[in-house]
């Protein structure tokens, strides 16, 4: 299989999409990843297996209507394999090996039959010490723009998941490529205060346009480096509760075409004015675990 990922918008081809199938019980507090869940799992309110699966199957049949090839992981008894993006990511015709929690290692094993369709030299497995997951990581033509967090505390921030090692690690890698990093705020306790990967708070859509929540980012002059780059008229700035909501976690089928949420009502009309057509979907339980579309997909080949 030929990989191919210069950027988040190009026309998607071919895709892998986590599964709902098997996800497991609600899980207990201490064996959550990210504050949102656990507050779903404190107020009793933590998605159902039954509803994630028919969001995800809607994500499918959007998939289906614009004819883009839809690899699933298999199957893992009480597993949650939602989130395709933590585990994987692709920059150019490179696939990188997200070194993930620990725990989540054998998700990896379920897209094995994926891994082995592509070339050896491009199936990449970055060094011990890097951590990065593919929510942190976005090609964007010239640039790669990754999410991170350098604090002295970063072992104790379960939501701290790139480090810089994976940045240095990536920038050598490419270097024709201009890598541009930014601090992420983290927060084990606050969802409202927590961007868990830069696409939380930032994700370029189209050929020049971005959505963005300022508070996502540590460091405003590298917020303020955004909106320069893609031009104010050109930039949808989400509130704290939009973030909450992940309005920034939405993903492109191509320069024209966009997957959201549905109840997405402020984004949606102004994608609509914007020219795009959106594809509204339900995928508010799934969100439920702080993580929306861009996190359940990990395109492989863009046009």
């Amino acid at each position: 299989m030929k990989l191919n990922i210069q950027n988040e918008t190009s026309r998607l081809r071919v895709v892998v999409l986590g599964t709902a199938e098997s996800c497991g019980p609600t899980p207990k507090v201490e064996d959550c990843y990210d504050p949102k869940s656990i507050q779903h799992v404190l107020a009793g309110t933590y998605p159902r297996e039954e509803d994630m699966i028919l969001e995800m199957e809607a994500v499918a049949n959007v998939f289906k209507k614009y004819n883009v090839t839809v690899f699933r992981p298999d199957v893992l008894k009480d597993c949650n394999q939602i989130f395709s993006r933590d585990i994987a990511f692709v920059i150019d015709d490179k696939v990188f090996k997200a070194n993930i929690l620990p725990d989540r290692d054998k998700e990896i094993e379920a897209i094995r039959y994926v891994w082995n369709k592509i070339d050896r030299k491009n199936r990449i497995i970055l060094p011990e010490e890097c951590h990065v997951e593919g929510g942190d990581v976005m090609p964007w033509n010239d640039y790669i723009f990754i999410g991170t967090y350098t604090g002295e505390d970063y072992p104790d921030i379960i939501t701290a998941r790139t480090n810089i090692h994976a940045v240095h690690a990536i920038k050598d890698m490419f270097p024709y490529k201009k890598v541009k990093a930014f601090e992420l705020r983290k927060s084990n306790t606050n969802p409202k205060e927590n961007a868990l990967h830069l696409d939380c708070c930032f994700q370029p859509i189209g050929k020049n346009k971005a959505i963005i929540h300022k508070n996502g980012f540590l460091i405003e002059s590298e917020y303020e480096w955004l909106i320069n780059f893609f031009g104010k008229d050109n930039v949808f700035e989400i509130t704290k509760d939009e973030m909450y909501e992940m309005y920034s976690n939405v993903f492109s089928i191509s320069e024209d075409v966009i997957i959201s949420e549905k109840n997405f009502t402020r984004l949606n009309n102004w994608l609509r004015k914007q020219g795009f057509t959106v594809e509204e979907v339900p995928y508010a339980e799934i969100g439920k675990q702080e993580g929306l579309l861009r996190c359940t997909t990990m395109p492989l080949t863009r046009d």
